[in-house]
């Protein structure tokens, strides 16, 4: 059995990841990236900053993106706790324009999603002290930095606790998909 199964969602740029998790008395061990599966599973790209965040139950990440060309791919996986993670596609002329996949991520299921450039992400957590860690394919740039309400109705998520949602001032003032900066065309 190979070390990472590589599994396309409902739209199939975005892949979950279930790495083969080893444990024994001392705990586990598993690996998260490995160039040569990556590469023939349709993921092209190194990473080139990590980046963690710890999130109380309830928060809701998101959604953000960058433009191009500081388009960025993410690799995220939780090392704590459990969140429910989205992916958005904002590629115009896409067939999934618009559309969502959300997974569950968790310290225990020990999946990984990968989110192509393209595509909005966010996560509301589900646990207190949630703790993501995201491998991107681009460093952050704060002129291109961008985001998407996390609850526009065209997109229509559906957060585990909508009501119950912890937003920075940053990610309430995000606009609509249709008022956002976006520079993204299908195919990228």
């Amino acid at each position: 059995m190979p070390f990472l199964k590589f599994e396309r969602l409902e739209i199939p740029d975005v892949i979950l990841i279930e790495p083969k998790v080893f444990p024994d008395h001392r705990g586990f061990f598993k690996e998260i990236w490995k160039r040569t599966p990556f590469l023939s599973n349709g993921i092209p790209y190194d990473f080139v900053q990590a980046n963690v965040s710890l999130s109380k139950k309830y928060v809701v990440r998101g959604l953000h993106y960058q433009l191009k060309p500081s388009e960025m791919g993410k690799l995220v996986m939780v090392l704590k706790g459990k969140v429910f993670d989205v992916a958005v596609d904002i590629r115009k002329g896409s067939p999934y324009y618009g559309r969502w996949v959300g997974v569950e991520l968790s310290e225990d299921n020990h999946k990984i999603l990968w989110i192509p450039p393209g595509f909005a992400h966010g996560f509301q957590a589900l646990e207190d002290d949630s703790v993501v860690l995201y491998l991107v394919t681009k460093e952050f740039d704060p002129e291109r930095d961008a985001c998407v309400r996390w609850n526009d109705p065209e997109i229509g998520i559906e957060w585990p606790y909508p009501d119950k949602a912890i937003l920075s001032e940053k990610d309430s003032k995000c606009p609509l998909l249709k008022e956002a900066r976006n520079n993204f065309e299908y195919p990228i």
